[in-house]
């Protein structure tokens, strides 16, 4: 599950860079706005959701549907009627939110003109709250300054915390820190105030906490769930080919053994290929609400890739140690589960996890491009002589 996660946040990113290299271009979908650049300064007036990506984002205007904005450098005046999402390096939000507001950057500030009529999730290095919140507030940050007026509850973990002289919580403040603190009166009264010291395992539970609504790192059993779901999915998909291609299975399975270094090169020249495909597309113009499309056929690909770079190792190490040449499908359903199973321990290891499952989905995305590219320039099978006999070496 790990390894689908990571691939998936991966290309995401990606996918929002890449499209982000030329000159600010912009679409529509419906009601949905779509804008992408290096640096964009662009004034909004949409009735739909609007989505930006860019290297460097200035933003005015307004938007009746939510807005979605990724960037190095984000800067957000734009009123929102509904949702605001922000994702950047450095994230600067000076704009009305209607509704919810939830921020993520290395530097993160909102100041006293972004007012959040919602709840307002932010998690950062450096977070500053300057803006008023009319709900509930959650920090996650290491240098957190809380300097508004906060109608309901606030939730901070942080390192260093500290006050401004505008800083007022209504509802009830729950803070964590590795040592307790003295919060001012004028920021909420003593029965109102909740410390929680950080310590080892107290981390991973306050940041479940601090991002009920945003996603949390999971719990052990969660964890246990999802693999589980995953091993379970990743057994489907192997019956699937076993069942219906197992010959092109079998030939792709062959290719990886009988040529690991150049399927590793393949898999190089495939995915690039892939990630490829998304600038070109977004270029285009009437493309750009392709993308996603484009995107997810890369997580389709990448989790193929991975599954029959499992499959085609564990067959030759089965192969290698004595079994049989041509197992019963169940034998390599087996085979497939003690892969994944295998490859899902080593994520435990610090990048040697991560160098084995990107070795497996090269290995097996080169093997499918090395299909694919058989298929179009076809085989030329057997050479023969005029006689048409096959050619002797």
């Amino acid at each position: 599950m790990s390894n689908f996660t990571h691939a998936l946040a991966v290309i995401m990113t990606f996918g929002l860079s890449t499209a982000a290299l030329a000159d600010t271009v912009s679409t529509r979908n419906g009601k949905d706005a779509f804008f992408a650049g290096s640096q964009i300064s662009q004034a909004v007036d949409t009735v739909g959701d609007t989505f930006l990506a860019g290297r460097s984002v200035k933003l005015h205007g307004a938007t009746q549907g939510d807005l979605h904005v990724s960037g190095l450098d984000v800067s957000i005046s734009a009123d929102v009627v509904e949702d605001l999402y922000a994702l950047g390096g450095t994230v600067i939000i000076r704009g009305a939110i209607a509704e919810d507001l939830s921020a993520a950057a290395f530097s993160l500030r909102t100041e006293n003109s972004s007012v959040t009529q919602g709840n307002a999730r932010l998690m950062g290095n450096s977070v500053t709250v300057e803006g008023p919140v009319a709900g509930a507030l959650s920090v996650m940050g290491r240098d957190v300054i809380l300097n508004a007026p906060i109608a309901g509850d606030v939730r901070i973990l942080a390192q260093t915390l500290s006050f401004g002289p505008d800083a007022v919580v209504s509802g009830s403040l729950t803070y964590s820190l590795e040592e307790k603190m003295v919060v001012p009166g004028r920021v909420a009264a003593a029965d109102r105030v909740v410390f929680e010291k950080v310590s080892g395992g107290r981390v991973w539970a306050e940041w479940q906490e601090v991002g009920k609504d945003m996603p949390a790192l999971p719990t052990f059993m969660s964890m246990m769930f999802g693999f589980s779901i995953s091993l379970l999915f990743f057994l489907a998909l192997g019956a699937l080919m076993l069942g219906f291609m197992p010959k092109r299975l079998s030939k792709m399975r062959r290719s990886i053994a009988e040529a690991p270094g150049q399927t590793l090169i393949l898999g190089v020249i495939g995915l690039s290929i892939l990630f490829g495909m998304i600038p070109i597309v977004a270029l285009t113009l009437i493309g750009l609400p392709f993308v996603p499309i484009v995107l997810l056929a890369i997580v389709v690909v990448w989790t193929l890739g991975y599954a029959l770079g499992a499959y085609s190792v564990a067959m030759r190490l089965w192969s290698g140690l004595g079994g049989a040449a041509e197992p019963s499908n169940i034998a390599r359903l087996l085979v497939l589960a003690a892969a994944i199973i295998l490859v899902a321990l080593l994520n435990f290891i610090p990048f040697v996890g991560w160098v084995a499952n990107y070795t497996l989905v090269l290995l097996g995305i080169g093997a499918m491009t090395r299909a694919v590219f058989q298929s179009m320039l076809g085989n030329p099978g057997v050479a023969l002589d005029v006689d048409m006999k096959p050619i002797k070496d």
